[in-house]
């Protein structure tokens, strides 16, 4: 019974962001813990799992992201969801998911993008907080609030909780991971096998 109450309520989450009932599956079930851009009501959702400590969803972010994003999502074309998973160094990917959601929903793809941004140039540095302090205080945080956000253990305890939600339900095991209206491609993907996925999944 219990698992029936959950399917329809992931159903019904569907229906609120006016994702369609065919490809409301499990993997496409959006839920309020997901940061989306474009248009919900699109025909095409496509979810990226992705790590904030990952050089290949990195490279993504900074070379592939921002025709996809003018192409699908500024056009209205897709609905796209982030969500977030750790990959090592763990502790570097749970700070900058923190800091990024402690900068509010609003700024929340802009502190991403500016981490990923730095990723390089962080890990050569070995400065971790320090980066991270910087974008968080470009978005507004100041020195006591960024500390009060990579301590918060409630925060942190959510965000295991989605990933191993992700893991275990989603069958999410390493990032980059694209699902197309149901249709997972792993690995970091170029614009044209993602035209190729969402014209597959009926997008224009």
């Amino acid at each position: 019974m219990g698992h029936l109450n959950r399917r329809a309520a992931a159903l019904a989450l569907c229906l609120a962001f006016g994702v369609g009932l065919a490809g409301c599956g499990q993997k496409d079930a959006v839920t309020a813990d997901d940061m989306g851009l474009g248009n919900p009501a699109a025909k095409v959702t496509v979810i990226e799992y992705a790590s904030a400590s990952c050089p290949h969803c990195a490279a993504f972010n900074n070379e592939v992201f921002p025709a996809f994003k003018a192409k699908y999502i500024d056009t209205g074309k897709i609905h796209y969801v982030f969500r977030e998973f750790l990959t090592p160094p763990v502790q570097v990917a749970a700070a900058g998911f923190l800091v990024a959601r402690c900068a509010g929903k609003d700024k929340y793809f802009s502190v991403l993008d500016a981490i990923y941004r730095g990723q390089q140039a962080m890990y050569q540095s070995g400065d971790v907080k320090g980066t991270l302090l910087r974008i968080a205080q470009s978005a507004g945080m100041t020195e006591p609030q960024f500390d009060a956000c990579i301590a918060d253990e409630k925060a942190q305890q959510a965000l295991n909780d989605r990933v191993g939600r992700y893991a275990k339900e989603d069958n999410i095991t390493g990032t980059p991971t694209f699902v197309v209206n149901g249709k997972m491609l792993d690995g970091e993907q170029s614009l044209s096998s993602l035209d190729a996925a969402i014209a597959a999944a009926g997008g224009r």
